[in-house]
């Protein structure tokens, strides 16, 4: 198939040059855009996101070798999570390639942390078919780079830990408070206020009421175990 301008420069961007780009093209076809004739990423994205996890735990593994499972669980966690595989993503500008549906496009799709969290676990599955498990290994190695040495150790859930801290102490569990949202549709801003029963709170904003959630979680986390 001929391949466009714009994936051939992602491909570059990539660091892969597909043997069968009709592979990267399923990979980035978002399923607004699927048709009886065009499959979306829905399939390669539950595969990608089981080689990514291959990946991140044998390199955490080899990474720490003296790390318990305790201390690697958590670390795997965060490198594997949605809003992780977005950050990558985004530095490699998949936006820029997705296939859109018109409702998707128009409301922001090419900016959504799921969409780009997807697509990403959707190219590493592409690379895996089209290359092997060799090459999608070293793709993920390659673009997440540094963060596989400087995950924290402590890296963790925040909205389980809080909660954690509060079963730990007698305390209910905490609630999660919308008290505002701002910005057009395509570009939510949600604030969101963790309390627990004891009185304490904490507020955060973000692009998504999950990541405010979290933000916030992690603030209260923060001054209350301060």
């Amino acid at each position: 198939m001929k391949v466009s301008a714009e994936l051939k420069a992602f491909q570059t961007r990539l660091g892969h040059e597909f043997a069968d780009p009709a592979l990267l093209l399923r990979a980035v076809t978002h399923s607004s855009m699927s048709s009886p004739t065009r499959d979306d990423n829905q399939r390669l994205e539950f595969l990608g996101d089981r080689v990514l996890g291959l990946v991140m735990a044998e390199a955490l593994l080899e990474h720490d070798r003296g790390a318990s499972e305790g201390q690697l669980a958590p670390r795997f966690n965060a490198l594997v999570r949605k809003e992780t595989c977005a950050e990558v993503a985004r530095e490699i500008d998949i936006g820029a390639v997705l296939k859109l549906g018109r409702s998707e496009m128009l409301s922001g799709g090419r900016r959504k942390m799921a969409l780009l969290g997807d697509a990403m676990e959707a190219v590493i599955a592409a690379v895996y078919r089209d290359s092997g498990f060799d090459a999608a290994k070293a793709l993920v190695l390659r673009l997440w780079g540094d963060r596989i040495g400087s995950v924290k150790e402590d890296a963790r859930d925040a909205k389980s830990a809080l909660q954690e801290w509060a079963q730990a102490r007698g305390l209910l569990p905490p609630e999660y408070l919308e008290k505002a949202r701002s910005g057009p549709d395509h570009a939510p801003q949600f604030t969101i206020e963790a309390r627990l029963s004891s009185g304490e709170a904490a507020q955060a904003k973000a692009g998504s009421k999950r990541q405010a959630e979290q933000a916030a979680a992690k603030a209260l986390l923060a001054r209350v175990e301060g």
